[in-house]
């Protein structure tokens, strides 16, 4: 099974050249299922929509409650923006969390799970948007501890461990991330080449002005526990979308994009999938 997170950069820089990047570093991987941060949503299309409509894919949307900070930043009111799962498989069930965060630092993020009717063994899947800030670890702390409660309430029933996917906006070896591992969640990156170039949030970006060097790991794949003969175990792990696309940077993060033991085989296609 394959898993990506993505965050989208809303609608910064040149958006309508950034959509079709997206969609097309979302055409090559072939996902099963996509957590995706910072989606927009305007004139009736929304982005996660359309791309689930793109590729053939399920789709569950949350609005964020509080775009105002986001809308004042382009000088739009109209453009919405929220947190998405795209899936292979149909979401039979969907829950929302508005993370915790003081007054003055709120601007809606979100923690959506999706559960997936994946065959044999539903899929407890979550995405999430921490708030950002070198200030804030704090807050993020109160959201990690949020976040877990929100997934272990919603793991119930099967033998697929949980995944949580997201921008948690901190680095590893920060105290949030350390004590989202602490709930038993596995960093899928353990399981990347070492070698391997990490940076989610790098200053090789043209949307990020004075960029961290070499840069960061700020977007995160987490897994469970492997449930029975391993489902769900880690089995490789790297970035995508970290380059220009047809001379388009895609989003100012990359991907990060997981590969679970999980269903396959010709079993795995679920009947009546949109656009199979």
């Amino acid at each position: 099974m394959r898993v990506v997170t993505w965050n989208l950069w809303w609608r910064f820089g040149p958006w309508a050249d950034r959509q079709k990047a997206i969609l097309d570093v979302l055409r090559v991987l072939r996902p099963d299922v996509v957590g995706l941060q910072e989606v927009w949503a305007a004139d009736d299309t929304n982005l996660a929509e359309w791309l689930a409509g793109e590729l053939g894919l399920y789709c569950a949307w949350a609005a964020s409650e509080a775009p105002e900070r986001w809308q004042r930043r382009i000088g739009d009111d109209t453009v919405g923006i929220g947190t998405a799962v795209l899936s292979r498989w149909p979401v039979v069930e969907r829950a929302v969390l508005r993370l915790p965060v003081p007054e003055e630092l709120d601007d809606g993020r979100l923690a959506l799970h999706a559960r997936l009717d994946a065959p044999g063994h539903p899929v407890p899947f979550f995405t999430a948007h921490l708030t950002s800030g070198g200030h804030a670890s704090a807050v993020r702390r109160e959201q990690v501890a949020a976040l877990s409660d929100f997934a272990a309430a919603h793991r119930h029933g099967t033998g697929f461990p949980p995944v949580v996917t997201g921008d948690l906006n901190a680095r590893p070896e920060s105290a949030e991330v350390r004590l989202l591992r602490a709930g038993r969640l596995q960093d899928a990156w353990e399981h990347a080449d070492p070698s391997a170039p990490s940076a989610t949030w790098d200053g090789a970006n043209p949307y990020i002005p004075d960029g961290p060097v070499p840069g960061a790991r700020i977007d995160y794949v987490h897994v469970g526990p492997p449930g029975p003969d391993g489902l769900g175990r880690v089995r490789a792990v790297r970035r995508a979308g970290h380059g220009p696309v047809g001379g388009v940077w895609p989003s100012d993060h990359a991907a990060v994009v997981a590969d679970l033991a999980g269903p396959d085989g010709p079993e795995a296609t679920a009947p009546g999938r949109p656009g199979s």
